[in-house]
């Protein structure tokens, strides 16, 4: 795959400025808060080399600049103004609670915390629309550009933006951004945090936790989105070509060009704000074995419009509009000379899924490019000691991708935390199928539990949002070829109205796999049925003849290792604990066997082992939770993956 500049392969490499960036970092007033849990990754972050990867690689410009780095911050009460003076520096992207912010403070919902920072708008975008990004804020927050109000988000997981341009001024600009968290006293979706962190909930996160950074874009018309459709049966990608208006403008169109290696392979004209498609012939399709994408460049160009000069309505065509006919004439039409008013480089993929026939009769299977596939990889909760939801660095998130993959799995299931769009990028690019939850909300004295017979009613506002979220993150998603599954609920924890999210969720998203449920209340609803069973040897699932049947949750061998604990005078557990590495591997043989044999005997689909790293106070990963020390070599879960894969016991 041949990416065009910036680059989004590369990592900050900061082995040779180490040690005077750290010294820079001490002189800046910042620093890693002490005693608390690393990872070696943690260990060499720096002002200036925190998270400057290009942050959204599926639509690349080649103009940006990045604003992480150290602001001004303050905490006040949550009805207080912006403060006249600030407490100190923070480093962003890491939230306030984290150590590598250089804060780690604890924020109630009682608090706002505040942002600040300046920043000159370069003299080469003049005459451009200049937008800020936010990649996530954690929860609620109000931006304020010199000291007008720009606008506002709520939520806490999703990328957003503002339009700067009408703000702006000559010289230094002030921007600032305050943010409120509710945290689990509201319904909203959080994750695993909680204020009171202990067992399976972990320590907040509030405010900025990813990338934030600037843009220009032409000031009338730019890209805006595309979004990407494989078509496997007809060897095809359907594009949804959208800019930021509603334009009347016959002339309009993208110009959309697939390549590999450099080399041309398809290209089309789409009108703006439609659909068209660009044929890929011999297409290499995309799976776990061999990742295969296709670079996509999509610019927006002039084209001699189809319609007819709109000055002369007698000469105009008569083209039914959104239909066959004009997207045919739309991918003939002439591009007119002249220079792309925007351009964008993405990437894609050509992979299906699909419910079909399996090795068992009567058992529907989960089908990927039309073939049955076995599923197997961890419960993945992309929490880090010193960052928090963050990770440290692209480069630490990227390995730990690989580690998996080196370890023989080809699933991981993103549990109930949406990651920096970096991530799927890596998960495309290595090959690693994603099971994507939605991050869970409610309220924390009314949810299900295990043994209940119905599902909570929720307020209407709660739902509203719920329902906001969950479609702003299938759209960002939606492009990630990796992703192959979305998850709607987990266990009891804000389960509502599943069968209708499950009709509503696969009528947005028809291309992957919908999972209503995983664990617990059973809704007779979407492609799968999912138990968790944390026994010593995994139940089974009963059959179903109108679903798969898969584990979304077994394993959870514990082992805590000393030396590598987030607090060692706390409870550490797993499901089932032990004190050494001999036990430790003989109780996962014992899981990775069950497996097998559900997967040679009852039709299993999949199964999602617990877990990946260690987290907080849960000690049952394959990894401690400062990736330090493996608990299991990559070549030894190799091995076992092989035998489940051939259903050898």
């Amino acid at each position: 795959m041949n990416i065009r500049k910036p680059s989004l392969w590369a990592a900050a490499s900061v082995a040779a400025l180490l040690l005077p960036a750290l010294a820079a970092a001490e002189n800046s007033g910042w620093r890693l808060v002490p005693g608390r849990l690393t990872t070696s990754w943690g260990d060499q972050v720096t002002p200036e080399n925190a998270w400057r990867e290009y942050p959204r690689p599926q639509f690349v410009r080649e103009r940006w600049e990045n604003l992480n780095g150290l602001w001004d911050y303050a905490i006040t009460r949550r009805t207080a103004p912006a403060p006249a003076q600030y407490e100190g520096k923070i480093l962003v992207p890491y939230a306030v609670e984290s150590a590598l912010s250089g804060v780690a403070r604890k924020v109630t919902p009682e608090d706002r915390v505040w942002y600040r920072r300046t920043w000159t708008v370069p003299a080469a975008w003049k005459g451009q629309r200049v937008l800020l990004h936010f990649g996530a804020v954690d929860y609620a927050c109000s931006l304020w550009v010199n000291g007008g109000l720009v606008g506002a988000h709520t939520g806490g997981s999703d990328a957003f933006q503002f339009d700067l341009t009408g703000y702006l001024r000559e010289g230094a600009n002030e921007l600032v951004l305050g943010v409120t968290d509710p945290t689990d006293t509201g319904e909203q979706p959080r994750g695993k945090q909680q204020l009171d962190p202990r067992g399976i909930w972990y320590t907040p996160v509030s405010g900025i936790w990813q990338t934030v950074w600037v843009e220009p874009v032409p000031a009338e018309v730019h890209l805006a989105e595309l979004r990407l459709t494989p078509d496997v049966e007809n060897s095809r990608l359907r594009v949804a070509t959208l800019v930021n208006a509603a334009v009347e403008d016959h002339a309009l169109a993208v110009r959309l060009t697939a390549s590999t290696q450099g080399r041309v392979v398809a290209t089309t004209v789409v009108r703006v704000n439609r659909e068209g498609w660009l044929a890929v012939p011999d297409a290499r399709l995309w799976s776990p074995e061999d990742p295969f994408l296709y670079d996509l460049q999509a610019e927006l160009v002039r084209v001699r419009s189809p319609h007819g000069d709109r000055s002369r309505p007698k000469e105009r065509a008569q083209l039914p509009a959104f239909g066959a006919q004009e997207r045919a004439a739309y991918a003939q039409a002439e591009v007119l000379p002249g220079a792309p008013l925007d351009t964008v480089t993405s990437y894609f993929a050509l992979r299906s899924v699909s419910l079909g026939a399996g090795p068992k009769v009567d058992q529907p299977h989960l089908r990927l490019n039309g073939r049955p596939i076995f599923q197997h990889g961890p419960l993945d909760q992309g929490w880090w000691p010193d960052g928090l939801l963050t990770p440290p660095s692209d480069a630490a998130m990227a390995w730990e991708i690989d580690w998996l993959k080196r370890a023989g799995f080809n699933l991981l299931r993103k549990h109930i935390k949406v990651e920096p769009a970096r991530y799927y990028f890596h998960c495309d690019r290595l090959g690693l199928l994603v099971w994507q939850d939605m991050p869970s909300g409610f309220n924390r004295h009314l949810r299900n539990h295990r043994e209940d017979e119905g599902e909570p009613i929720r307020l209407a506002a709660s739902r509203e949002q719920h329902e906001l979220e969950l479609r702003r993150m299938i759209g960002a998603l939606y492009n990630h070829p990796s992703i192959v599954m979305w998850v709607i609920h987990n266990e009891g924890w804000g389960q509502y109205e599943t069968a209708a999210l499950a009709g509503w969720v696969k009528a947005i998203d028809p291309s992957r796999w919908c999972n209503a449920i995983s664990g617990w209340l059973e809704q007779h609803r979407g492609d799968v049925y999912d138990i968790h069973t944390y026994e010593p040897t995994p139940l089974v699932p009963v059959a179903k003849q109108d679903r798969a049947i898969v584990i979304g949750e077994y394993g959870g061998v514990g082992w805590p290792i000393p030396g590598h604990l987030w607090d060692s005078s706390k409870r550490n557990w797993g499901y089932q604990t032990f004190q050494d590495e001999g036990a430790f591997v003989a109780a996962l043989k014992v899981k990775f066997s069950g497996i097998a044999t559900q997967r040679r005997d009852q039709g299993l689909s999949a199964a999602v082992y617990t877990q990946t790293t260690d987290v907080e106070g849960e000690v049952n990963g394959f990894l401690t939770y400062d990736r330090r020390r493996e608990k299991i070599t990559p070549a030894a879960l190799r091995e076992l993956n092989q035998k489940i894969q051939e259903g050898k016991p």
